[in-house]
């Protein structure tokens, strides 16, 4: 029987472990997931207070669609004999799908190990056991992006919270148009900014800043920088400054064996003429599905679905100040305040797979472009 095997747990793991049992009435086919955790992890929602309700069990969107979950970290490819060796066992395929997501950049300065991170549900769990109970902490947040920005807004309900970032403005990579909505939310919430400002040293108790200014803390909490898993540098392909490995519109990776797909954020499709799409759960969805449907398809002699995202928005919690909904490119605000904050949690909640629906989880996987709705 034909083999397919993902690696990757998330959201692109997931969606396309769906997509490619979704084909399996047209012929046999056997697919094994691998990923060494018993749940799928919501990484979007880390930053909230209480990580582990942003977790939904492996089992229930397996089993009932009859995908073998393999637990163990994936730790060699081999291409040529078309194996993955993972927990001490050679496991062989047809057709490969590496959804193994990105991982947080660390930084490689004096004290780095004490560094708190919502990168992963340990990371998230470990900042959220430190903190709770504790009056009045002080927290430092480096990086002003997507990831940053949340975190400083959620704490900031619960603590003095200080943002550091070497640019200088928040938001960098945001773009120009939703920056003042996010200035006021910083401003109303009493988040203190240190533009132009890096971390040079972590210490117990407090973080030091380029300039030799220290600030005690309770905790120092890093969110700026992601890549691609290493596991992409054991495929012979092209990749890009994200470690990303180059896909074609069928999430096919330009590699001898051609039995490779990639999807998530260890993949760079193209969004259209003049984008790659982002590593985030929106693109990696879609690019999930695509990639089952034709490592599946591939091997069943049906034909291939071409990638084809969602209008591009973006969605950010800025805790007690609302939040925002952006349109396009460039950010445009379409919404903000409580309706933005309203938005996002319901994307929030639409995101996250059905449990023990087999019908319903296989009909969203077939279901490549989904339509946005504000």
């Amino acid at each position: 029987m034909p083999h397919i095997v993902i690696i990757g747990g998330g959201f692109a793991g997931v969606w396309a472990a769906a997509a490619a049992a979704r084909l399996r009435d047209a012929a046999g086919l056997d697919i094994t997931l691998i990923a060494p955790d018993d749940a799928m992890v919501l990484r979007p929602r880390m930053y909230e207070a209480d990580p582990d309700r942003a977790t939904v069990p492996l089992s229930g969107l397996l089993d009932p669609i009859e995908v073998r979950h393999r637990r163990a970290w994936a730790e060699r490819i081999d291409v040529a004999a078309r194996r993955v060796h993972a927990g001490g066992e050679a496991i062989g395929y047809d057709r490969l799908v590496l959804a193994t997501g990105s991982r947080l950049v660390r930084p490689g300065l004096p004290g780095a190990g004490l560094l708190f991170d919502v990168d992963t549900l340990a990371g998230a769990r470990r900042l959220a056991d430190h903190l709770r109970g504790r009056d009045g902490f002080t927290a430092v947040v480096v990086g002003a992006g997507f990831t940053g920005l949340e975190v400083a807004t959620e704490l900031a309900g619960r603590g003095r919270v200080v943002l550091v970032d070497q640019a200088d403005v928040v938001g960098p990579d945001l773009g120009p148009a939703p920056r003042p909505y996010i200035e006021d939310a910083l401003g109303r919430l009493g988040v203190e900014l240190r533009l132009g400002t890096g971390l040079c040293a972590v210490e117990p108790g407090g973080a030091v800043l380029s300039g030799g200014t220290r600030i005690a803390a309770d905790a120092v909490v890093w969110t700026a920088g992601v890549r691609a898993d290493p596991l992409t540098e054991q495929i012979p392909a092209r990749r890009d400054r994200l470690g990303r490995l180059a896909v074609d519109r069928w999430m096919r990776v330009a590699e001898p064996s051609g039995a490779v797909f990639a999807a998530g954020d260890v993949a760079a499709a193209r969004f259209d003429d003049g984008h790659d799409v982002m590593q985030s759960c929106q693109h990696a969805t879609p690019m999930g599905k695509t990639a089952g449907h034709n490592a599946a398809a591939d091997l069943l002699g049906l034909p291939p679905l071409d990638f084809a995202p969602a209008p591009y928005v973006t969605c950010l919690d800025l805790g007690a100040a609302g939040g925002l909904y952006t349109k396009g490119w460039e950010r445009e605000v379409a919404l903000s305040g409580e309706r933005g904050k309203e938005v996002k949690q319901w994307i929030m909640k639409r995101i996250q797979p059905p449990v023990d629906d087999a019908g319903l989880l296989l009909d969203l996987a077939g279901r490549v472009r989904l339509p946005i709705p504000f």
